[in-house]
């Protein structure tokens, strides 16, 4: 990040499906983030009820034990702002109701980057075109653009809540296919695995996860041209306006 990103960019709002996509996603990314000094809140639109395999868990329970695990992941990576936003794991759609609780938060925290997930089906890598994914990326693009900027979209938040409208300058996809910007996080390696290492009902081997980690970034970053050893996260970086 340059120094006149630095001095552009103060507040950052990372938008996932699940518990645990943020630190697959981008949880390296975002350390180097909070290290330099921005602002970095979450919003999860699910509590990821329907993962684990420990059938006799309650689905109930889970909820309270990702949010959980989430809330300790992202300390690793020193973000401690996290809103849930309690959709039904599994069975998100891109609807209404969701673009407006999307533009809700982005009014509230004013955010000048929004990183989401990829709204389109990624072939080379299915594991990431989970439909809720997909679906969150949707209504997070069109929370950014248009709704959370015009004041008569979902005009309640304006008219009952006082949320202003507030325009995102940019956004950063993960999960894409189309990568064009890519992030050396070899410095902040330990950080991702640490957050990832604290979704305990998700991560049955953290030792064979760390590695197959090292192996996808450390092909992510050759794909991005940067120096042989180096691990990195990818996105498609949008200029909103």
């Amino acid at each position: 990040m340059t120094a006149d990103q630095a001095e552009r960019v103060s507040r950052v709002l990372v938008i996932a499906a699940h518990p645990d996509d943020v630190d697959f996603g981008s949880a390296g990314t975002v350390a180097q983030w909070v290290d330099a000094g921005l602002t970095v809140s979450y919003c999860i639109a699910t509590s990821g009820e329907a993962g684990g395999s420990d059938q006799s868990v309650s689905r109930a329970d889970m909820v309270f034990i990702r949010q959980a695990e989430q809330t300790a992941a992202a300390k690793q990576v020193g973000v401690h702002d996290l809103h849930f936003l309690g959709y039904p794991d599994g069975q998100v759609e891109p609807s209404l109701g969701l673009r407006r609780d999307l533009a809700r938060v982005i009014r509230l925290l004013r955010p000048q980057r929004v990183v989401c997930p990829s709204p389109e089906r990624n072939y080379g890598r299915l594991g990431v075109s989970h439909p809720d994914h997909r679906a969150v990326g949707s209504a997070a693009l069109d929370a950014v653009y248009p709704d959370a900027r015009n004041p008569f979209a979902f005009p309640e938040l304006l008219a009952a809540e006082n949320l202003e409208p507030w325009s995102v300058r940019e956004v950063w996809i993960s999960g894409t296919a189309t990568p064009n910007h890519f992030v050396d996080i070899t410095a902040t390696f330990s950080k991702k695995i640490a957050a990832l290492r604290s979704h305990v009902s998700q991560v049955s081997d953290p030792d064979a996860l760390e590695q197959r980690l090292r192996g996808w970034l450390s092909a992510t970053a050759a794909a991005g041209g940067l120096p042989e050893g180096s691990l990195a996260e990818a996105f498609q970086v949008i200029q909103v306006g």
